[in-house]
């Protein structure tokens, strides 16, 4: 017997009903994709669609060659020219490259949203894993804090419609400009330099590659090495701090409450000023559930001029995980009414009464059953479905141009309809 192929470990299937691996179903992937296009629309932002895989140097020189992503997790190879192509482990470096190649920030304001999927090497876990989805939503040619405050404001919108409000919660920081942020990291680095025997591994080995990201680790011993390190807050210009106080007040008067983390800083490279990140303590060890900031200079990195960008990205995984953890799993529906053939000769007028029906009521779900089955195994079908009603359509139906409504939720009479009938019905017993 050949061996049983199965998918690549962090790849995972999402099915129409949840698996012992895998509580994430196709149906509530549908429910939040359509609120999140939804809120789109509200805000006037555009869909864009980009390529999964794209030139290696584009990620090296927007993320940073010394990052955890490009050294440790992309998904690179050579192609049959022998060109180096990744699999896009991030959506803002291709969103900017796209923008470029087709002249969309020059002069001019964007505002644009995408989703789909991102790959990294990284050891699965539960809200991690090797194929993620991420929505995400870049923004160019607005310098202000008022795109920063929409974009959050838009955030928090997100998880009111989903009912997520009281498990979330905003944290917020300033990275200052690139200056600002070179001279705190000389004075970080020769601080930690002098406690570097008691870093963690990891934070001595980005003590000369990336020093800030040592301010995001978990290591209690590191943080508190850190306790008594320098603040980048007081190496932050006028500007810099009154953008952050702008935004700040804009977040206040819209009453979005958030958290001011000295310590959040992002892990990657392009960000400057504002950073924040919408976190829970539902999922564990991964409570990132939407992460974002201001990349002033990355478009200028890749070869544009200077324009001012913001964003910010959301983990569906990690995001429809913790609309399971708070609302539970959903009880799949597949129809509104399920046709039943019973006898030969019926299969037919069924598959064309279902199509008359969705003429009439286009937003109807009708299920047909197909390849015959009892009147028994065709009601299981029926209530598995979900259906509210079940129309039955036998040989005597048939012949007279009727059909048999019976209520599979509710207590009621069975009823005989005309065909003709059937539409009007249904639109007046069924909320569509």
């Amino acid at each position: 017997m050949s061996q049983k192929i199965t998918a690549i470990r962090g790849f995972n299937d999402i099915l129409p009903v949840p698996t012992k691996d895998n509580p994430i179903v196709t149906g509530l992937c549908q429910e939040v994709e359509a609120t999140l296009q939804d809120l789109m629309r509200a805000y006037g932002y555009q869909e864009i669609r980009l390529p999964i895989v794209e030139s290696t140097p584009l990620f090296k020189r927007a993320i940073g060659e010394v990052t955890d992503i490009v050294e440790k997790e992309m998904y690179s190879f050579l192609d049959r020219s022998e060109e180096s192509l990744t699999l896009r482990p991030e959506g803002t470096a291709g969103c900017v490259r796209a923008c470029l190649e087709h002249g969309l920030t020059y002069n001019q304001t964007q505002r644009l949203w995408y989703t789909g999927p991102m790959f990294r090497y990284e050891r699965p876990q539960k809200g991690r894993y090797r194929q993620f989805h991420q929505f995400g939503v870049e923004t160019f040619g607005m310098t202000g804090p008022d795109i920063d405050a929409e974009l959050i404001l838009m955030t928090a919108r997100l998880w009111q419609q989903l009912g997520l409000t009281q498990v979330v919660r905003l944290e917020l920081n300033t990275l200052g400009e690139s200056a600002e942020r070179a001279d705190f990291r000389a004075a970080l680095v020769a601080y930690l330099e002098q406690h570097k025997d008691k870093l963690d591994a990891d934070s001595q080995r980005r003590l000369a590659s990336n020093p800030l990201r040592i301010l995001d680790s978990k290591s209690p011993e590191t943080q508190a090495v850190l306790a008594d390190a320098p603040r980048l807050g007081d190496f932050l210009g006028e500007e810099t701090q009154a953008h952050f106080a702008a935004l700040r007040a804009a977040l206040d008067g819209a009453g979005v409450a958030y958290t001011v983390n000295p310590r959040l800083v992002r892990g990657l490279d392009y960000y400057n000023k504002t950073v924040f990140e919408w976190v829970t303590s539902e999922l564990g060890a991964q409570g990132t559930v939407c992460a974002g900031g201001r990349y002033d200079g990355l478009v200028e990195q890749l070869g544009g001029q200077r324009t001012p960008a913001v964003g910010f990205a959301i983990g569906l995984e990690r995001l429809l995980l913790l609309h399971i953890a708070v609302h539970g799993q959903a009880e799949a529906s597949e129809a509104d009414v399920f046709v039943a053939a019973v006898g030969e000769g019926t299969a037919i007028p069924a598959l064309l009464l279902a199509e008359r029906l969705r003429d009439a009521l286009p937003d109807l779900r009708v299920l047909v059953n197909c390849g015959g089955g009892s009147f028994k195994s065709q009601f299981k079908k029926a209530d598995k479905s979900g259906a509210r009603f079940a129309l039955v359509l036998g040989q005597d139906e048939v012949a007279a141009g009727t059909v048999s409504v019976k209520w599979l939720r509710e207590e009621r009479e069975q009823l005989a309809l005309a065909q003709q009938d059937v539409a009007t019905f249904l639109k007046e017993n069924h909320t569509l």
